[in-house]
């Protein structure tokens, strides 16, 4: 099938042909006809899918031209991160360069003032983080109550981040008629129950195995000390000639210090987390696109949804506390039909998260063993908390923990997670 035989009318085609496309995806083959029919949608599809094009083009055809003396908003998209929120905004005013239809990110980590000044020059189109979304609802600096279309974007993420009451409040200030997408990577009971309230008799599209992986990405493990990864990585990077490397790390603080270890080390690098401003964060993922810097070290939050063509290498230097989040990684790379490598740097510490991971994926990883930095068998394994190895001399004498630290340990985690939502 090629686009031309979706329904997409002339101006959209040629939008698409410019970007060098011409057969669509599976991910579009399904969803563009049922949403040019107006049908409510749950979509499962991994990243790297091609989903946003597939929402994109049928929600600018629906649309059509805007009517006259309709100033208000007619479209909303919901995404957990900026950086999507950003990339999201981009395919927009990529396929509708021959429409005129006016679109805006909203998202935290900016001065709030301009997003007031541009929602009020008229916009139809946002695309926005569920936070700073809800603060101009309270605030009353927007309007929702016209909005036709709504799309949730990588909704099992948003709901891991902890946005679900953000989610619900603001579905409260838009339409009761409306046509409503649902796009998420698994269908979790969260996600099941969320589609049940939103969704109207939704068509169910389901174009990759729940948790699977990209069939392209070549996946491997090396074994290594945790004193000796950065040396391996920057050994890697170097011996191979890589030019482009996405590397995950589980901390901010981890991602600063591997980030400057590496230039010391001769590769230009830089770092990207929720810590960052949005402007360092978008001229960090700028660089890293244009190749002046070959290396950008991320926290999970901040890499969530970055769309990188043509991005040849991930590598875990730490392994995800979270095995899902491991598939999300890894999913940076072998977008749109290319081919990638997944490469995991795995000290003795991170055996259990391994194997959590394997389990996931229902097999192993191949492993493979880089001469020069065998493992010391000596080294006796640390547990790992909160992302941080915990020496066993820092635990309670006689084990586990005071009566109810487990549950002001849950509130804590909650919180945080809450704070790193806000941040992203």
């Amino acid at each position: 099938m090629l686009f031309n035989e979706l329904g997409l009318s002339a101006d959209l085609l040629r939008a698409v042909e410019e970007q060098g496309y011409e057969k669509p995806t599976p991910i579009q083959r399904e969803a563009i006809p049922h949403i040019l029919e107006g049908h409510d949608i749950l979509a499962g599809a991994q990243t790297g899918t091609g989903k946003t094009a597939g929402f994109t083009l049928p929600m600018l055809q629906r649309l059509g031209n805007r009517p006259s003396g309709q100033p208000r908003i007619r479209a909303l998209i919901l995404t957990p991160t900026r950086e999507l929120a950003a990339q999201v905004n981009e395919s927009v005013r990529t396929y509708g360069k021959y429409r005129a239809v006016r679109t805006m990110e909203i998202y935290g980590g900016v001065s709030a003032r301009p997003q007031i000044t541009q929602i009020r020059r008229g916009v139809d189109v946002v695309i926005a983080t569920p936070g700073r979304l809800l603060d101009h609802l309270r605030q009353g600096n927007i309007d929702l109550s016209a909005v036709e279309m709504l799309v949730l974007d990588e909704a099992d993420r948003m709901l891991d981040m902890g946005f679900i009451r953000d989610i619900r409040q603001i579905i409260k200030s838009l339409p009761a008629k409306r046509q409503n997408m649902l796009f998420s990577a698994t269908f979790s009971k969260e996600i099941r129950e969320l589609a049940n309230k939103l969704l109207d008799h939704p068509a169910e599209i389901q174009v990759a195995q729940r948790n699977t992986t990209a069939d392209r990405v070549e996946q491997i493990v090396f074994p290594v000390d945790k004193a000796r990864k950065r040396e391996l990585l920057s050994e890697m990077i170097g011996r191979d000639n890589w030019q482009q490397v996405l590397v995950f790390s589980r901390t901010k603080h981890g991602a600063n210090r591997l980030a400057k270890q590496l230039v010391q080390d001769g590769i230009t690098a830089d770092a990207i987390h929720g810590n960052k401003s949005q402007g360092a964060r978008t001229k960090a993922l700028r660089d890293f696109k244009s190749g002046k810097v070959r290396v950008l070290v991320a926290t999970d939050i901040a890499a969530r949804g970055l769309d990188i063509d043509k991005l040849p290498h991930v590598v875990n230097f730490e392994l995800p506390h979270v095995a899902e989040d491991y598939v999300h990684r890894i999913g940076r790379t072998a977008r749109a039909g290319q081919d990638g490598t997944a490469i995991s740097l795995v000290c003795i510490d991170e055996l259990k998260l391994l194997k959590g991971i394997e389990q996931l994926l229902k097999r192993d990883i191949r492993k493979e063993y880089m001469p020069g930095y065998e493992v010391d068998k000596r080294i006796r394994p640390e547990p790992i908390r909160n992302g941080k190895p915990q020496r066993a001399g820092g635990a309670r004498p006689g084990g586990g923990n005071r009566p109810g630290q487990n549950a002001r340990n849950s509130q804590r985690n909650r919180r945080s997670r809450s704070r790193q939502s806000r941040s992203a």
